[in-house]
């Protein structure tokens, strides 16, 4: 996509993520890589109010030209996720009630079901606590998201990854249900989780899950 693409895919996703119910108001973010840096959601602003020029433009530094709306608080992670994973092209972060309701246990969602898969390990991680928008957090965040696509954010929310905004929104949606199907779990029982060698075949399975390539069943 070129940029004025990316910047409408941006406000397509976040304002699909207040529809979806992933976040209350103005709460959360979306980026999406460019050359050179990368473009975010402003703070403070409405996303039913958003227009392609509100989005602003970062530079790989963390700076930003003059004239622009101020950046998300949340920025220095979106920089440093792109810095430490090139093959990143956007990233959500939202406060879903239930992944939320995970994080502020401190809990990460361990291999309860076999889709925790879907986020790229057998877990989905808890980053340690941070104050929003600090370089601690960030810190935490890209450590919590190494070889994966989703981390929880301690007493904070959700962050998730993807090759457009769309498909980092869609995979914070599967793991928000998988947050909420754990927490169901939990109020049952303690859940049987599946062991490491399991783990590792789905993982090998998910490596083609969901894709055509082209062939039809004979």
């Amino acid at each position: 996509m070129n940029e004025a693409a990316l910047r409408r895919a941006v406000i397509a996703a976040a304002r699909a993520i207040n529809d979806s119910g992933l976040n209350p108001g103005r709460a959360g973010n979306v980026s999406a890589r460019v050359r050179g840096g990368f473009l975010i959601t402003p703070t403070g602003v409405p996303y039913e109010r958003l227009r392609p020029a509100m989005i602003v433009r970062m530079r790989d530094d963390g700076t930003a030209p003059g004239g622009q709306l101020r950046p998300s608080s949340e920025w220095r992670f979106h920089r440093d996720i792109y810095r430490a994973r090139p093959e990143v092209r956007a990233v959500v972060h939202v406060h879903s009630p239930y992944a939320t309701a995970l994080a502020c246990l401190r809990r990460g969602i361990p291999a309860f079901h076999y889709m925790v898969a879907v986020a790229g390990g057998d877990s989905i991680r808890c980053a340690p606590y941070a104050t929003f928008g600090t370089q601690a957090l960030s810190d935490h965040a890209v450590r919590a998201l190494r070889d994966r696509r989703a981390c929880l954010l301690a007493n904070h929310g959700l962050i998730a990854l993807g090759d457009s905004p769309a498909a980092a929104l869609a995979l914070a949606v599967e793991v928000e249900f998988l947050a909420r199907q754990y927490c169901l779990t939990l109020q049952v029982g303690a859940p049987r989780i599946l062991g490491r060698r399991e783990m590792r075949v789905v993982l090998g399975k998910f490596k083609t899950y969901g894709r055509q390539d082209g062939l039809r069943n004979s």
